[in-house]
C-alpha cells in the first residue's frame, strides 16, 4: 500500500476516521436502545454483531461506490421534485426511526415500559433486534459513504477509516449503552435525538438539506445541561 506512505493520506485518514465516529453516534444510540429490549445476557452480543455488520455493510457499499452513485439518479418527479432510490431509502429510514423513537417515548411517558419490557422480552429475539439494526445501519451508511467519498479518492483509505471508526465504537459501545440505559433522562434525551435524526433523514430525502452540525451541537448542549442537572440532583440528595 504505497499510498499510505504519503503524509496527506494519513491526514485524510485521521480526519475521515474522526468524522465517521461522529456520524456513528446516532447508530450507537439506536443499537443501545434496541439491544436494551433483549435479555441482559444477549445485549452485548447483539450490540457487537450490529456494529460488526455495520462495518461489513459499509465496506460493501464502498466497494460498490460506482453503483451507489447511480442511486441518486431520478426515478420519478413529483411537483418538480426529482425522487431517487437514495431519497426513498432516506425517507423510509426516517419514518422508521421516527416511529420507533416516538413509540418508545410514548411508553416511557405513560409509565408502562416495565410491562412493555416483559412482553417484548418474550417476543424480541436477537435476530429481530439485529434485523432492526441492519435496516438502520444501511440508512446511516449513506451519510458515512458520502462523507468518505467527499474527503478521499482512495478506496483503501475510505475502508480503513470505516474499520477504525467502527472499531473505536465497538470498544466503547457497551459503556455508552450502560450510561444511556441506566439514566432515564439521558435515555429520553437519546430518543429525542433520534427523532431529530429521523426528521433530518426525511427532509434530506425531500432535498431539504439541514447541516448535521446543528443537530450534534444541540445534542452536546443538551448533554451538558443534563450533566449539570444530575450534579445538582446529587448535591440535593447528598
Amino acid at each position: 500500500m504505497e499510498i499510505f506512505l504519503q503524509p496527506e493520506i494519513w491526514i485524510s485518514l485521521l480526519t475521515l476516521t474522526f468524522l465517521e465516529i461522529v456520524l456513528g453516534i446516532d447508530n450507537i444510540i439506536f443499537i443501545s436502545i434496541v439491544a436494551d429490549k433483549l435479555p441482559q445476557a444477549e445485549q452485548g452480543r447483539a450490540r457487537n454483531i450490529g456494529l460488526i455488520l455495520a462495518i461489513v455493510i459499509r465496506i460493501f457499499l464502498l466497494m460498490g461506490i460506482s453503483y451507489i452513485v447511480h442511486l441518486t439518479n431520478p426515478l420519478f418527479t413529483i411537483f418538480d421534485l426529482d425522487i431517487s432510490v437514495r431519497d426513498l431509502i432516506l425517507i423510509a429510514g426516517g419514518v422508521f426511526l421516527l416511529t420507533k423513537s416516538t413509540t418508545e417515548i410514548h411508553h416511557k411517558v405513560n409509565g408502562d415500559e416495565a410491562e412493555l419490557g416483559v412482553k417484548e422480552g418474550k417476543k424480541m429475539t436477537v435476530k429481530a433486534a439485529i434485523l432492526q439494526i441492519i435496516i438502520l445501519d444501511m440508512v446511516f451508511s449513506f451519510d458515512s459513504i458520502l462523507t468518505a467519498v467527499g474527503l478521499s479518492d482512495h478506496l483503501p483509505v475510505m475502508i480503513a477509516a470505516v474499520v477504525l471508526s467502527l472499531g473505536v465504537m465497538l470498544a466503547f459501545a457497551s459503556k455508552i449503552a450502560k450510561f444511556i440505559n441506566e439514566q432515564p433522562t439521558v435515555q429520553m434525551l437519546a430518543l429525542s435525538f433520534l427523532i431529530m435524526i429521523g426528521t433530518l433523514l426525511i427532509l434530506d430525502g425531500f432535498h431539504v438539506h439541514v447541516p448535521k452540525g446543528y443537530i450534534y451541537f444541540s445534542l452536546v448542549f443538551s448533554l451538558m445541561v443534563e450533566f449539570l442537572n444530575q450534579r445538582m440532583r446529587k448535591k440535593r440528595l447528598g
